[in-house]
């Protein structure tokens, strides 16, 4: 079971986490959601979370105050808890981050609002995540972000727990080609080796087609892939359907570079 903590001053926005999976998680116990709001934390009388900054600037930004007493106030932690600040000038959050973050206990996420927050609030975080290399107006789209992410890889939250491993990026391949009924849709077909009901063949297709989607896709990913003792032959394969696209020529040489000739 894995909690996720999180402070923010709209707990409503977080609505579409009471839907499909993680709802169904979260009635079975597998994850645990709670938010704080922390404009509760406020001691000014009109409850004040934001003050213009010193030095002049555009916005207002968050006050040390309220999500410093929100955090404190937190129970006791456990062994593995995590808090993360969620700011455009964090650590871009991807597959990888996730699994290492589905290993905690507890994750806490802190949510900006405004045109920023208050330096001194970094020091309450362990980490900060951004979700890509643009601006929000708060925090709490990229919380559900990470929340959906990692709660999925929780055992038992998609039912078979062999899904998530199956994912785009989670072997560092885009994920392959996948079809359903009926095997002809206005003349569209399923690959016939799909209904072969050949296992090893469907196998072979599967990483064939995952790695031709990531190298024509994502061909950055390729440098990390780990790959197997038959993936050269199709590697080779790839290369001759695809000779028009000089990585692939590069790529394969780079992984199977001719042999050295001996000396005489």
């Amino acid at each position: 079971m894995i909690q996720f903590t999180v402070l923010t001053l709209f707990p409503e926005m977080f609505a579409p986490l009471q839907e499909s999976i993680l709802k169904r998680a979260q009635e079975a116990g597998l994850v645990k959601i709670k938010f704080v709001n922390f404009r509760d934390y406020a001691t000014s009388k009109h409850k004040n979370v934001d003050d213009v900054p010193y030095g002049g600037g555009a916005g207002m930004l968050l006050k040390p105050e309220p999500i410093f007493a929100a955090v404190r106030d937190l129970p006791e932690p456990g062994a593995r808890r995590r808090v993360i600040l969620l700011s455009p000038q964090g650590a871009v959050f991807n597959q990888k981050k996730a699994e290492a973050l589905s290993e905690q206990e507890e994750l806490v996420f802190i949510c900006g609002h405004y045109e920023g927050f208050d330096e001194r609030i970094r020091e309450l975080a362990d980490e900060e995540l951004s979700i890509g290399d643009y601006v929000l107006t708060g925090g709490e789209l990229a919380a559900m972000v990470m929340i959906d992410a990692v709660a999925r890889l929780i055992p038992g939250v998609l039912g078979e727990d062999t899904s998530a491993q199956e994912d785009s990026h989670s072997i560092s391949l885009l994920e392959y080609p996948q079809y359903t009924r009926p095997a002809d849709f206005e003349g569209r077909q399923v690959p016939e080796v799909l209904l072969s009901g050949h296992h090893a063949m469907i196998k072979r297709w599967q990483r064939k087609e995952s790695l031709r989607r990531t190298f024509l896709r994502r061909p950055d990913l390729i440098k990390a892939v780990i790959f197997a003792a038959e993936d050269y032959l199709i590697l080779e394969e790839l290369v001759l359907e695809h000779e028009e696209i000089a990585a692939w020529q590069a790529l394969w040489q780079h992984l199977c570079p001719p042999p050295k000739r001996r000396r005489k």
